[in-house]
C-alpha cells in the first residue's frame, strides 16, 4: 500500500457528493455544473476519475497527473481542465473512497448481529474492494499519544472509541496539521466514528483484544489489499494476509 500526501492541501476544496456528474470549475474548487456534461465530457471525466483511481492506488497520491492523463488516453490539458489542481483530483478520489468504506462499515453494522461478524465482514468487504489504497492520508496518519500531548494539538475527538491501556501509549490517528478543524474531512470523521463503533461493540463483546484501535482497523485494511499486476494472485494475497491479520487481532482466552 503507497500512500504519500505530497500533494494534500489542507486549503484545497472538495468535490461534493463524489458524483460523475460532477466537475471541478475554473476557480481552482471543486463543484457541480448547472448543466450536465456534454456526452464526450462526460466520458473523458469518467476515464480520468477511473485511471486515477487505479494510478493513485498503484504509486499513491504522490504520483503526477500526468501518468493519470496516460492511462485515461487523454491530453494532460484534459484532466487539467476538470480538476484545475491535483489537489481538487486527490480530494475527488479520497472523498469518494472515504464514502464508499463508510457505507460499508454502516452495512455490516446493521446487518449483522454478532459484532466480530460485523468486523470482520467489514474489514473483507473493504479490502476486496481495494478502498483501503485510497484513504486519504489524515486518515492513516498515526502517532503515539501519550500524557502532554493533548496540549500539542492531538484531537481525540477524530478518533472516537479510543482505550488508553495502562502504562502505554495510547495509538491513534492524528490530523495532518495538528489544531486544524475536524470541519475540513466530515466525511473522514464519519468513517471514524462508525468504524469506532464497530469497535467497541467487538471489543465489549470480548472478541477483539483490548488494545486493538480504529487505526489499527484502518491500517489492516490499507496493508491488507497489496497491488498486483495479475487479478487472481492479488484476490489471493489479500484473502490469505486478512486472514492472518484477523487473527491477530481476535481475543484470545487467557
Amino acid at each position: 500500500m503507497h500512500v504519500q500526501d505530497s500533494h494534500w492541501s489542507s486549503a484545497s476544496a472538495i468535490t461534493p457528493g463524489g458524483g460523475a456528474m460532477s466537475a471541478a470549475v475554473g476557480n481552482g474548487r471543486g463543484g457541480s455544473r448547472s448543466t450536465p456534461l456534454r456526452v464526450d465530457a462526460q466520458r473523458n471525466l469518467e476515464h480520468v476519475l477511473r485511471a486515477a483511481r487505479e494510478v493513485f492506488g498503484e504509486l499513491g497520491y504522490g504520483a503526477p497527473m500526468e501518468d493519470v492523463a496516460r492511462r485515461a488516453r487523454v491530453g494532460v490539458g484534459t484532466v487539467y481542465r476538470r480538476f484545475p489542481s491535483k489537489d481538487v483530483l486527490v480530494r475527488r478520489i479520497a472523498e469518494e473512497e472515504t464514502s464508499r468504506l463508510t457505507d460499508q462499515a454502516r452495512a455490516a453494522l446493521g446487518q449483522e448481529d454478532e459484532p466480530w461478524s460485523a468486523l470482520s465482514r467489514f474489514l473483507r468487504t473493504s479490502v476486496a474492494s481495494g478502498a483501503g489504497r485510497l484513504l486519504p492520508p489524515q486518515v492513516l496518519r498515526v502517532g503515539v499519544a501519550d500524557e502532554g500531548t493533548e496540549s500539542a494539538g492531538y484531537d481525540a475527538a477524530r478518533v472516537p472509541q479510543q482505550r488508553t491501556q495502562p502504562g502505554t501509549g495510547e495509538l491513534r490517528l492524528v490530523p495532518e496539521n495538528p489544531g486544524s478543524a475536524a470541519d475540513d474531512d466530515a466525511g473522514a470523521a464519519a468513517l471514524l466514528d462508525v468504524v469506532g463503533q464497530l469497535v467497541e461493540r467487538a471489543r465489549a463483546a470480548g472478541e477483539l483484544r483490548a488494545d486493538v484501535s480504529v487505526a489499527d482497523v484502518l491500517l489492516v485494511i490499507a496493508t491488507a489489499a497489496p497491488s498486483l499486476p495479475d487479478a487472481a494472485q492479488q484476490a489471493a494475497a489479500s484473502a490469505r494476509l486478512l486472514d492472518i491479520l484477523l487473527e491477530g487481532l481476535r481475543s484470545r482466552p487467557s
